[in-house]
Parts: structure tokens; sequence; C-alpha cells
């Protein structure tokens, strides 16, 4: 059992099995929503180069710009990654292992998405503002981010806790 995994005493009458099908399928429902915001996301970042603004981008924008194009491909992949660990270990009993392996790849995942989502918002500011803009507002949705996505659910499982 992994640190993640409620406890065995937490009040539910399930086997190991049971316990990891359903981790499974908690796991597989929350990346259908990050997917598609993570897929729509990248999907506007390939369609920046077919915009006629794009060539007046500066060489700091172009390479934010590649950056956030590369990042929202690996976002789209650390996500889409548990069903394809799925695919790929079908049937061969460990939905223990592929729990876990989902779990750290759907985390990292996140990680990058929540740089995508603030370079891009940098980069929007960059390009319609100033620098200063960019950079203020990269730094504030980073810190938003992750207050929401980390800070937060920390501070409800405390207050849970005690």
């Amino acid at each position: 059992m992994h640190q993640h995994d409620a406890a065995p005493d937490d009040g539910r009458r399930e086997t190991d099995n049971e316990r990891a099908d359903r981790n499974w399928d908690e796991l597989m429902q929350e990346l259908r929503v990050t997917q598609t915001g993570t897929q729509i996301l990248t999907g506007f970042l390939l369609t920046i180069p077919f915009q006629q603004r794009f060539a007046d981008l500066d060489a700091y924008q172009e390479d934010l710009y590649l950056v956030l194009v590369l990042l929202a491909v690996l976002a789209t992949t650390l996500i889409t990654a548990p069903a394809s660990l799925h695919r790929v270990l079908f049937r061969q009993r460990l939905k223990p292992e592929l729990v876990s392996a989902g779990n750290r790849l759907a985390r990292a995942g996140l990680v990058v998405l929540a740089f995508v989502m603030a370079g891009s918002a940098m980069l929007v500011f960059d390009v319609v503002l100033t620098r200063t803009a960019g950079w203020t507002v990269g730094i504030v949705a980073i810190l938003v981010i992750t207050a929401v996505w980390w800070a937060f659910p920390k501070l409800l499982a405390r207050g849970a806790r005690d």
C-alpha cells in the first residue's frame, strides 16, 4: 500500500483488487477532465504560427512560444500516458502498479501543465502589453496555480486530520 492510498481501516469493505480498481477508475475520471483542457491548450498553441501577428514576435517571444509548445506536448503525453500504460499492460494483473505509475504520470503532467498555463498567460501579456507585464502575470499565475492545486488540498487534508 502506498501513502496515497486509502487506509485499510477507512470503513470500506473492499479487497485489494477492488481498491485498485476503484483507485484506477477515479484516476481515469480525473484524467478525462484534465486531458480535454490540456489538448485544447496544446491545439491553441499549435495554431499560433498561422496567425498574421506571429511574424511580429521578437526572438524572446518566439523562444518562449517554442518552449510552451514543447511543454504542452509533454503535458499531453504525460496526462494520456496512463491510458496507454493500461493498454500495454492489459490483463497482466498489474492494477496496483498501474495505479501507482498512473498517479506519478498524472502528477508530473499536472506540474508541466501548470507551467504551460502560466507561460501561455505570460506570452499573451508580453505580446499585448510589456515584458514586465508578462513576467508579472506568469509569476502570479504559477503562484495561484500552486496555491489552488497544491497548498489548498494540503490545508484541507490537514484540517480533516485535526
